[in-house]
């Protein structure tokens, strides 16, 4: 883990003038004078593959957005299995729960390397409540949370198998130039779709075999968007 400490959000530096998803990003719709209210530090931090950035039950001190590269939320059911119940994107924040209580509820976890913005719950609370403009992006940010886990409930979790990998695959594919995308391990498919490792070897060798994914290099594949649509229920 990589770690540069910020001295304010957006005080004219290079670091937070030039990132490319600051319109997407909390800090959004907060002017110049805003940041003057910023007392304490936010930290720009790298995470490689396979980190934690933070577990179920942690004590909440911060809320991350992700600059770059992917997060996976997971809940760990009572039998050691687990879910993964929603991705993080550039733009995306997450730790939002910490706002409103003590703990993380989900443990939060690198896919592709990940640059974040670590915000410390103090600034993001003092914010809320001196300008309202952070205040309307907070909103948008539980509203945009809570249409994430009802797209992923549905598109994700109902249906067979093989419908909820081609689903999974529409998602990754569909809005790439070439309609390639990297895959998940397989043992990540199967705690997205909530089916079984096997099974989802089995689904990602079914569409390789048919010509629904084709190789392209470790991992990578190029998809045939109309073939997943077919199977995924989706005939728009």
């Amino acid at each position: 883990m990589k770690k540069l400490r910020i001295a304010a959000a957006w005080s004219g530096q290079a670091e937070c003038r030039g990132c490319g998803i600051r319109d997407l990003a909390l800090f959004a719709d907060l002017k110049e004078q805003d940041f003057s209210l910023i007392h304490l530090p936010i930290d720009e931090m790298t995470y490689e593959a396979g980190a934690v950035i933070y577990n179920a039950a942690d004590e909440g001190r911060a809320v991350f957005t992700v600059r770059t590269g992917l997060v996976k939320l997971v809940q760990y059911l009572p039998d050691g299995a687990q879910r993964i119940v929603r991705l993080l994107r550039p733009g995306d924040t997450l730790g939002l729960e910490v706002l409103v209580g003590d703990s993380y509820e989900h443990t939060a976890v690198v896919l592709r390397r990940a640059l974040t913005c670590r915000i410390p719950r103090e600034v993001v609370q003092r914010l809320s409540v001196e300008t309202p403009r952070l205040h309307t992006q907070i909103m948008k940010r539980w509203h945009q949370s809570v249409r994430q886990a009802d797209e992923w409930l549905t598109e994700l979790s109902t249906g067979s198998a093989r419908a909820r990998v081609a689903r999974l695959l529409l998602a990754e594919a569909e809005d790439a130039p070439d309609h390639s995308c990297e895959l998940f391990s397989r043992e990540d498919v199967g705690a997205m779709l909530g089916v079984t490792t096997e099974t989802a070897s089995r689904m990602i060798a079914e569409f390789r075999r048919s010509g629904v994914l084709t190789d392209l290099e470790a991992n990578r594949f190029r998809c045939n968007i109309d073939g997943l649509r077919r199977i995924a229920g989706d005939t728009a």
